[in-house]
Order: C-alpha cells, then sequence, then structure tokens
C-alpha cells in the first residue's frame, strides 16, 4: 500500500523554500512513499524530485484562475497562470492529465461561490472535474471546509484525494491517502476510489510563514 499525500509544494513555489532533497528525507522519514507535487504555475520542481525520488511522484501543477486555483494531475508540460478556468481544464485534459479541484471550500482559497446555497461556479465545474480534495491541512478551521469538499464529492460521485498543501518540511505527512500501488493514470483512478484518507489540521499561523517566505524570496530577487 502506499501513502499518497497529494499536495505538496517545492522551492520552486513563490511561497516555498523546500529542496527536492528536503522533500525527499522528510517524506522517508514520515513514511510517505507516494506525492503528487503541485507547485504554483511550474512543474520543474515534480519533475526534478520524480528524477530523484526512489518512490512514485505524480507531475502536478496549480493553476490559478479567476475562479479559484485547479490542479492538473499527470501533466506532461506547464500551464500559464493564471488563465480562465475552462481554459485550465481543457489544457489540463489535452494532455490527458485528471483535473482536482484543491481547497474548493476553503473561505479564503476556495472556488468562486462555493459556499453559497447553490454552489456557485463549483457545480458548473463538478462535471468537468475528477477528483475533489476533501481533505487539505491549510484549510481554514471555519465553516468545515474539508466536510464539505466530501459531501460535495459524494454527492457528485467524484474522487476523494488528500493533501498536506505542504509548503515547510514539518508540514509533509499531515494528510494523505492511502491506497494500492498504481502504475498509470487510469491505475491511480481506480486505487483512488479504494483509498483511505487520513488527515490533521497544520496550524492556521502557517499562512502567516508562507506570506513572510513570499516576501523574502522577493526581496531576494
Amino acid at each position: 500500500m502506499l501513502k499518497a499525500d497529494l499536495h505538496i509544494h517545492t522551492e520552486h513555489s513563490f511561497d516555498s523554500t523546500m529542496s527536492a532533497e528536503t522533500v525527499i528525507q522528510r517524506c522517508m522519514k514520515k513514511g510517505i512513499n507516494c506525492v503528487a507535487v503541485a507547485d504554483h504555475g511550474k512543474i520543474g520542481g515534480a519533475l526534478e524530485l520524480k528524477a530523484k525520488a526512489p518512490f512514485e511522484v505524480i507531475i502536478a501543477e496549480e493553476i490559478l484562475t479567476p475562479e479559484g486555483e485547479i490542479i492538473g494531475l499527470f501533466l506532461t508540460e506547464e500551464i500559464p497562470s493564471p488563465i480562465p478556468a475552462e481554459e485550465a481544464i481543457n489544457r489540463i485534459r489535452g494532455q490527458k492529465g485528471l483535473v482536482c479541484l484543491p481547497h474548493p471550500f476553503d473561505p479564503l482559497r476556495g472556488i468562486k461561490g462555493a459556499n453559497n446555497r447553490d454552489n456557485g461556479k463549483l457545480a458548473e465545474l463538478a462535471g468537468a472535474v475528477d477528483v475533489i480534495e476533501v481533505f487539505n491541512s491549510r484549510a481554514l478551521p471555519f465553516g468545515n471546509p474539508n466536510g464539505k469538499a466530501r459531501v460535495f464529492a459524494e454527492r457528485h460521485g467524484l474522487l476523494c484525494s488528500a493533501g498536506s498543501d505542504a509548503h515547510v518540511p514539518s508540514e509533509i505527512g499531515r494528510a494523505y491517502v492511502e491506497l494500492p500501488e498504481f502504475h498509470s493514470r487510469e491505475e491511480f483512478r481506480a486505487a483512488l476510489r479504494q483509498g483511505r484518507i487520513v488527515g490533521h489540521r497544520s496550524s492556521p499561523l502557517v499562512h502567516v510563514w508562507s506570506t513572510l517566505r513570499t516576501l523574502k524570496k522577493r526581496l531576494l530577487r
């Protein structure tokens, strides 16, 4: 069985400083043997980690759209940000990737209008989505965003994923999916359907540290 943290970041993201070596060391210490590297607007970190890691690495990217962030899984090419949500989905599909919505009900980072009675844009996107992230360790504790994501995914028959959304080593493995081994995108879909979500919240203060890291990286440039 794999323990898959399906949403982490590396130093290729503007708000993280984790090198590939740091990620590998932390994963091996925590028993995480599969990760999806979803840097903001880049796949270079995922490619680097895949070349170095002794475990499964899914090439992913967190793409910014006016409606919220969308993750493409099993990508082969980088997708620019920001772009319209529909274009992001089409570009992911064009690479035969899977479309995942991370933290869709998070009050600050969710899909636009997701917390409305009709779920806003989220309801419109549901038919084009493969996976809903139903546990994000960094999701704010207000309004039960992870619980809402789980209900939405089950209502629409969508696959459920989990990720720590780690930006620093201590966050890696705070959320993951236990699932069977896979060797292709389709096998991953089947494995995820059998997955068991394990998750622990990170302190809301992680967002403060991310902001400070972003400012530091911009100043150094």
